[in-house]
């Protein structure tokens, strides 16, 4: 295949976010989304009112039996995922599917062996790495421009909306996890921890604190929460020249800032300049730098790099590997 060529798609689901998938598919001049699928009935007018050159229906068979249909973008609930996405892969169909690619980390990695035997791309939707101020900040830490990375939080908070299917970690958190995942050069850590409490339904966990030790001391804090009275979207990244905030809400996606705590030698007693065991310690607080950044829309891009990796065999950066990382630790 080249870049020249279109793939066609079928889309099963169009409820919370699968409009958002299907206006990005719809947009795109590298595929022709053929087929959408969703059990329930409003949807499905819901699709046929906007896009009337679209096949809806009802059945999920229906696209994995047409030869035609060379790809499958699966929104659906995550219980749901793991089945439709062998059943699509062994219909020979590659296969973009809603984050989190599947419930457990066994899960993944047969969904990434039956990929590879077949030669096709098995792909997890975690859109943030496409994500051009996210993208923008790994450049900053790859750079050394923030220095060595200390530690990284970050708060994805909101007053609803109120899941039962999953519970606020494996709703909200698979964005940070896969973002810090990104950021770091897709590390294995080194400790995970969950706290976590059920407050409107017994057994889901309305906000969870997640810490997370990765190799060379860097120490991670994921803080999410369904039941918040703000709608925050923030990460902070700390690093020894400088720190950087990504706002995912704000004007100004990214600031950088040039503060920190410096070490300084200072003379010992009876001015013995051999003894370096005398320090203070020196705040220092430079420029906030707001950097301009050519912003896309996400899905748009995650979306050309699914097309890429089918029509030019672009290394998919979201695949069973990365899912398989994020999912280990989403299980925790």
């Amino acid at each position: 295949m080249t870049k020249n060529a279109v793939t066609n798609i079928a889309q099963i689901g169009v409820g919370y976010w699968g409009p958002n998938l299907l206006r990005n598919l719809v947009a795109n001049a590298r595929c022709k989304v053929r087929t959408v699928v969703d059990q329930a009935e409003d949807r499905r007018k819901y699709v046929e009112g906007l896009y009337p050159g679209v096949k809806v229906v009802a059945d999920s068979a229906d696209p994995l039996k047409d030869p035609t249909i060379e790809a499958v973008v699966i929104a659906t609930p995550v219980a749901t995922h793991f089945d439709l996405v062998v059943k699509a892969l062994e219909a020979g169909k590659h296969v973009l599917v809603e984050k989190p690619m599947a419930t457990t980390v066994a899960e993944v990695e047969t969904i990434g062996e039956l990929a590879k035997r077949k030669g096709l791309v098995a792909m997890v939707g975690h859109t943030f790495i496409y994500n051009a101020a996210v993208r923008y900040l790994k450049k900053l830490i790859d750079s050394g421009e923030l220095g060595e990375v200390r530690y990284i939080y970050s708060q994805r908070l909101n007053l609803g909306r109120i899941r039962s299917d999953v519970d606020a970690l494996w709703n909200l958190a698979p964005h940070d996890i896969s973002i810090l995942q990104y950021l770091l050069g897709d590390p294995d850590p080194v400790q995970c921890t969950r706290h976590g409490m059920a407050f409107i339904q017994p057994g889901v966990d309305d906000v969870v604190f997640l810490n997370i030790v990765y190799p060379n001391r860097i120490m991670a804090n994921i803080h999410v929460s369904w039941l918040d009275p703000s709608k925050i979207r923030c990460m902070t990244v700390v690093g020894s020249k400088k720190m950087a905030v990504y706002d995912d809400v704000a004007d100004h996606k990214i600031a950088i800032y040039d503060k920190g705590i410096d070490k300084v030698a200072v003379l010992g007693k009876d001015m013995d300049f051999d003894y370096t065991d005398f320090f203070k310690f020196q705040h220092r607080s430079g420029d906030v730098l707001f950097p301009k950044i050519d912003f896309k829309e996400p899905l748009g891009q995650e979306i050309n790099h699914f097309l890429d990796c089918i029509q030019l065999g672009t290394e998919c950066m979201t695949g069973s590997k990365h899912a398989a990382k994020v999912t280990a630790i989403l299980a925790t």
